[in-house]
């Protein structure tokens, strides 16, 4: 990997969710800054194909696997990282799943579902990781979403876990000040990764086509008129894990293309 911008040398990240979407761009862009990285997904073979891209880039990486919201998942990752690196200074949590429902016809075992991954994953993880972090004065952050502020209709389950990692982040940003460990999370608008087609793929005919033109409309509602790359969320991470973010924390970085700065009804082109 190049030698220029590698603000993380010596440094070691634990990304959960890291063996695809964001937190594959995360643990990507985290390995080309120079941090080792430990890469936790929750089946082993796309967490083998994230390290072996990592691997094959010239950087350091390994494999954790598991359900992230079983506590063994988390304390054995984080064993991982500090039997093979000796050390634990960053984690980002991205793991995260989607739910379409309203508070109605929204099954009570969804809600619990999608509780367990993006939130009770996100404190296992973090309860696991500071023991370790703590000494290192390192640094936590939190994969949320725009949806923590503003939300489209029927995502009443990953709205709600989406506002909780966001209360979640304050709290422990708060908590952590006294050990110089500092807290953050991202909020991303619509990121081109399997579960944003996959969403595509059910509000379309589910032709390659269709899913394209679905997810390139869903751009037009970005300022910029696209959709991110998991690789820009990774540079907002490598950012708030660098020390040039030493006096940010507590923080939500809205990486959105100015999707929340914008009203749903612009008006009409003058041309």
């Amino acid at each position: 990997m190049s030698e220029s911008g590698r603000v993380h040398d010596g440094k070691v990240a634990l990304v959960t969710g890291g063996s695809q979407g964001i937190g594959q761009g995360v643990a990507m862009t985290l390995a080309r800054r120079g941090a080792s990285v430990v890469v936790h997904g929750l089946t082993e073979d796309y967490v083998d194909e994230t390290v072996a891209l990592i691997r094959e880039a010239g950087g350091r990486a390994i494999g954790s696997f598991g359900p992230i919201d079983q506590e063994q998942t988390s304390t054995d990752a984080v064993a991982r990282a500090i039997e093979t690196y000796g050390r634990l200074d960053h984690l980002v949590t991205a793991a995260g799943i989607q739910r379409y429902g309203d508070a109605v016809d929204t099954p009570i075992d969804t809600w619990d579902e999608v509780f367990a991954v993006n939130v009770r994953g996100v404190f296992l993880a973090a309860r696991a990781a500071l023991p370790h972090i703590r000494p290192r004065r390192g640094t936590v952050t939190l994969i949320s979403s725009v949806q923590a502020t503003a939300t489209q209709n029927n995502v009443v389950a990953y709205t709600a876990s989406k506002g909780a990692l966001n209360a979640l982040c304050r709290a422990m940003a708060v908590d952590e000040a006294a050990y110089g460990v500092r807290v953050n999370s991202i909020a991303p608008g619509s990121v081109d990764t399997p579960m944003l087609r996959t969403s595509a793929a059910a509000w379309s005919d589910g032709s390659p086509e269709g899913i394209e033109q679905t997810i390139a409309n869903w751009g037009t509602m970005h300022a910029l008129g696209r959709v991110a790359r998991p690789d820009e969320i990774g540079e907002a991470a490598s950012f708030l894990a660098s020390d040039s973010a030493g006096f940010v924390t507590g923080s939500e970085l809205r990486v959105d293309g100015g999707l929340l700065a914008r009203l749903a009804a612009p008006l009409p082109s003058r041309d």
